[in-house]
């Protein structure tokens, strides 16, 4: 039977890590990201089908060409973050199913000419990854901020023009100023929202 985490990392992963919009001027490594990358690679998808596709938008250069895909709201968290991930999903991950799951030779018909089913699988499970990508981030002592708020033809069309694969989400990931935090906001408690049947 496995262990619970110490409190430290519990609290680092969950209970004292926030959304962040300002950040200290340090850089994140390369080989950093390829860590964060490497630890969300192995949370589960359906049938192992690690739909998602990741940008790292790094270099100012970069970050000139996405801002015009931003709300303004967004801009100048995006432009002072070391780093801003693009999460998107691919809808031909199904060509790669045989690879991913070997276990059954089949697997790649349980999607080909289902594009209501591509696209529900696509997105589910690359949203997970990106989530398991902000928990891996956390984990290795990084701040993240998370974001909608960015028009997602431009930056499909900037990243992904061949049409395959469509952008869910950003998030910046750097190393937050937590003086710039305001109060965390309520969630529901247990009993408001959970069920136990």
């Amino acid at each position: 039977m496995r262990k619970p985490l110490p409190d430290q990392s519990v609290d680092q992963i969950f209970r004292m890590a926030r959304t962040h919009k300002h950040w200290r001027a340090l850089a994140v490594t390369e080989q950093l990201l390829r860590e964060a990358y490497a630890l969300a690679s192995l949370g589960p998808t359906s049938a192992n089908c690690c739909p998602a596709r990741f940008v790292f938008v790094v270099s100012r250069q970069a970050k000139e060409a996405l801002r015009p895909a931003l709300r303004p709201a967004n801009v100048e968290k995006t432009m002072s973050a070391p780093v801003t991930v693009i999460i998107g999903h691919d809808l031909r991950f199904y060509e790669h199913l045989p690879r991913l799951y070997p276990v059954n030779p089949n697997v790649r018909s349980w999607y080909e000419g289902k594009p209501a089913l591509i696209e529900e699988t696509a997105f589910r499970n690359g949203t997970l990854q990106g989530a398991y990508l902000m928990i891996a981030a956390r984990a290795l002592g990084l701040d993240c901020g998370p974001m909608s708020g960015f028009d997602a033809a431009m930056v499909e069309a900037l990243y992904w023009p061949e049409g395959n694969v469509k952008a869910n989400f950003i998030c910046n990931i750097g190393y937050g100023d937590d003086s710039a935090l305001h109060p965390r906001a309520p969630r529901f408690s247990f009993e408001e929202v959970c069920r136990i049947v």
